[in-house]
């Protein structure tokens, strides 16, 4: 499905790389033999991008994303071809007690890179990440691509706007942008212990009860990051043989509705454990039922996921316990 030998002494600019998502793209990329510039706002010593000493075989440009001049500059310095926009705050309970960071990085951090990227003239194509939280909360459902982005929470309404921006750099100036929104990540490299999987996880590893902020029936659509990473580029490969593509969203999903209380029964299952989750109903500003058709990025892109969920568990659930045996060691 992948072309590696389009990357190879590709040069590459990723902002968001110490991230999820981020991590594993640059992980590819290096494999690849890509020349990688990645985009460093905060030391994360914990990392995939760290901890698997990737950091030391890409250049680094130490800095916030918000800011236009530093962007501008790595850009031309480097003579980037290829732009990966991951940086986002992803947390919607941080978005809901901080909407003001969460705004700024997401929506100012948005138009300051593309504005970078119009103004560089090596940049020949960028993939924007947005996500499935830009549609807001829908009644039709699954959403397809063209249904309305309509964000009403702060996290949503980041996402929402930094998607319309992307559209408006594409259309207004031709800019070589495309959009990919995606369920809900998770996998191996995850350390944000407020989200289901890992947290999951972690509770029965040290055999506690997994806990549930809402009341266990809110749908997602979990997509594990490796199959988000291998989208990333497919879509950048495929935007460079097709500038039809310019301007244009892709959904990425293995298109399963599950609902919070069935991923915690799955993992429990996996782990053999006897654990009963306890279910907290504290959840607020949070949309409830989410799933996405991918049916455009198969038709488009010739785009499949190469992991079941019940793989990507399986997965998780190995890197974890390898990772906290080794911290209880330590």
């Amino acid at each position: 499905m992948l072309n590696p030998s389009f990357w190879v002494d590709r040069p590459v600019f990723v902002t968001g790389a110490t991230g999820l998502v981020g991590s594993w793209l640059v992980r590819y990329l290096l494999r690849f033999k890509a020349d990688v510039v990645c985009l460093v706002r905060d030391w994360t010593p914990k990392s995939e991008l760290v901890r698997t000493g990737d950091l030391a075989h890409v250049r680094v440009v130490r800095g916030d994303v918000r800011d236009y001049a530093l962007l501008e500059r790595a850009l031309a310095e480097y003579e980037i071809d290829t732009v990966f926009h991951l940086a986002a705050q992803t947390i919607v309970g941080i978005a809901n007690r901080n909407p003001l960071s969460t705004f700024e990085t997401n929506i100012q951090g948005t138009w300051a890179l593309l504005e970078a990227c119009r103004r560089c003239p090596t940049v020949k194509q960028i993939v924007i990440a947005s996500s499935d939280k830009a549609y807001g909360d829908q009644e039709r459902l699954p959403y397809t691509e063209c249904t309305p982005l309509q964000g009403r929470h702060p996290y949503d309404v980041s996402k929402s706007c930094a998607d319309l921006i992307a559209h408006a750099y594409a259309h207004t100036y031709s800019l070589p942008v495309a959009i990919t929104r995606c369920g809900n990540f998770y996998g191996p490299g995850d350390l944000n212990w407020n989200r289901i999987v890992p947290g999951t996880i972690r509770s029965v590893l040290r055999n506690q009860r997994p806990i549930i902020r809402s009341d266990g029936h809110y749908v997602r659509d979990y997509f594990y990051v490796e199959d988000g990473a291998i989208a990333y580029l497919l879509l950048a490969e495929r935007l460079a043989e097709d500038r039809s593509l310019t301007g244009e969203a892709f959904n990425f999903s293995n298109e399963s509705q599950v609902s919070v209380l069935e991923i915690v029964q799955m993992i429990l299952h996996l782990m053999d454990s006897p654990l009963v989750p306890e279910v907290r109903n504290e959840a607020c500003n949070e949309i409830r039922h989410q799933y996405l058709s991918a049916e455009k990025a198969r038709t488009r892109l010739g785009w499949r996921p190469q992991f079941t969920l019940e793989d990507g568990l399986k997965r998780a659930i190995a890197w974890y316990t390898d990772l906290l045996s080794h911290e209880c060691e330590s």
